[in-house]
C-alpha cells in the first residue's frame, strides 16, 4: 500500500467516525444531557429533574451516548452516575451551537470554558 492509499484510507476512517459522531449527536436530548454532564458527574434522578424526559427516554439516549463513548458511567448502589468521556464531542457541540447560534452568546450552553 502506498502512502497516499494509506492517507485515504486514514481519512476515510476519519470520515466515518465523524458521521457516527453527528448521528449521535443529532438530537437535542442528547445534546442537553451533554450540556448537563459538561457540569460534571451526574446521576439519572438528577438528569431528569433537569431535563424534561421520561425515565425510559432518558435511558435509551443515555445507553446511546454511552455505546458511542460520549459517556462513561459507574453504579453506586442502585444509582447510576454518568459523566462525559470524550470532550472531543463537547468541542463538536460548542462549535457547531456557537456556528448555528448566528453570534449569539451559546457559551453558557456547554459549560466547557
Amino acid at each position: 500500500m502506498t502512502t497516499q492509499q494509506t492517507s485515504q484510507k486514514d481519512a476515510a476512517q476519519a470520515l466515518a467516525r465523524a458521521a457516527e459522531l453527528f448521528g449521535v449527536l443529532s438530537t437535542p436530548l442528547r445534546l442537553q444531557i451533554i450540556s448537563v454532564l459538561c457540569g460534571g458527574e451526574r446521576n439519572v434522578s438528577v438528569l431528569l429533574e433537569q431535563i424534561e424526559a421520561s425515565q425510559s427516554n432518558m435511558s435509551r439516549h443515555l445507553n446511546v451516548l454511552y455505546q458511542a463513548g460520549v459517556v462513561a458511567k459507574r453504579r453506586k448502589g442502585q444509582q447510576v452516575f454518568y459523566r462525559i468521556a470524550d470532550d472531543s464531542a463537547v468541542m463538536v457541540c460548542k462549535v457547531v451551537c456557537a456556528q448555528v447560534g448566528g453570534g449569539k452568546k451559546v457559551r453558557n450552553l456547554l459549560t466547557l470554558e
